[in-house]
């Protein structure tokens, strides 16, 4: 006998769980239909799999190394699923795309509404995640592309520069530095009150830096786990916060006021998993990411790199 689809999904599902009882659930067959399953397996490959001795099911050496074949086996084959349903006039498709949290306030609408517009029969998978996550799901093609930032990237995540992004001090008609939106030292911010995104955010390590290495410790009375929070935030309080200056451009309550020295700009890219099949839709996606951000004066990204 020879090995099929099924047995490979049922040790998955074992090792993933290390328990035949909670794979079975997920997988919606019987555990002695499981364990036959997957002593199948082993009989056909002539090696024990999974060491059922211990309290939790185990790897064995063996079924380690196999393991990782039959994950990549089912995840080319689910690429190859798609490519087959993919139609290269883009009357249909299906796209999953994650961005970094930031983007919301600016960029994901209008980029997605845009593309929508132009592509009706196409259908989004939009999530917000952590650069990490993307990065993770896009090698476990659980994601055809990510927007996030430049930087030391995954190995087999490939980065393409979309536009940089710039920071500012930002304020509200309630704080006293709206009427004098001049260029502020970022030592004075130590008798600011800021309301900042939590740190659990790669925008707020970024900032965190930029301050430590000024020796500078503002007085942070919010955080916030949102863009969005932020800008109601410091539209009604006299506090001020830093946003992307893209975020200020249509908000007419929001005054931005530059630090000396400026934060530190970000490269923003368009990620995707290396050496991988490309569908139409992520293929459209990706040029006209690149369009509408030139178009929009977010300007040009210039390079392409490989993690």
């Amino acid at each position: 006998m020879k090995p099929e689809l099924r047995h490979l999904r049922y040790l998955l599902a074992v090792a993933e769980h290390a328990n035949f009882t909670r794979a079975a659930e997920e997988l919606r067959v019987s555990q002695p239909t499981l364990s036959q399953q997957i002593r199948q397996l082993e009989k056909a490959l002539g090696v024990q799999l999974l060491d059922r001795t211990a309290r939790t099911v185990r790897l064995t050496d063996a079924g380690s190394a196999y393991v990782h074949y039959a994950r990549r086996a089912l995840r080319d084959l689910a690429a190859g699923e798609r490519a087959v349903l993919d139609v290269r006039d883009l009357s249909r498709g299906h796209l999953r795309l994650a961005v970094t949290p930031t983007f919301t306030a600016y960029l994901t609408g209008p980029l997605v509404a845009d593309f929508c517009a132009r592509h009706p029969g196409i259908t989004l998978d939009v999530r917000e995640l952590a650069q990490d996550r993307i990065e993770a799901d896009l090698l476990d093609d659980r994601l055809d592309l990510g927007i996030a930032f430049a930087g030391d990237h995954l190995p087999g995540i490939e980065a393409t520069a979309l536009f940089t992004e710039t920071l500012s001090l930002v304020v509200g008609p309630r704080h006293p530095d709206s009427q004098n939106p001049g260029p502020l030292p970022v030592t004075d911010l130590r008798d600011r009150r800021l309301a900042l995104l939590s740190g659990d955010f790669a925008t707020r390590r970024h900032i965190d830096r930029h301050f430590a290495e000024h020796h500078t410790q503002p007085r942070i009375a919010v955080e916030a786990d949102s863009v969005s929070a932020l800008t109601e935030i410091v539209a009604r309080a006299p506090l001020a916060t830093v946003l992307p200056d893209a975020v200020t451009h249509d908000n007419p309550h929001l005054t931005p006021i530059p630090l000396t020295p400026a934060l530190p700009s970000r490269t923003v890219t368009l990620l995707r998993r290396d050496s991988t099949y490309q569908s139409a839709a992520a293929r459209a996606f990706s040029h006209r990411a690149a369009d509408w951000t030139r178009a929009h004066d977010f300007g040009p990204g210039e390079h392409r790199y490989s993690g």
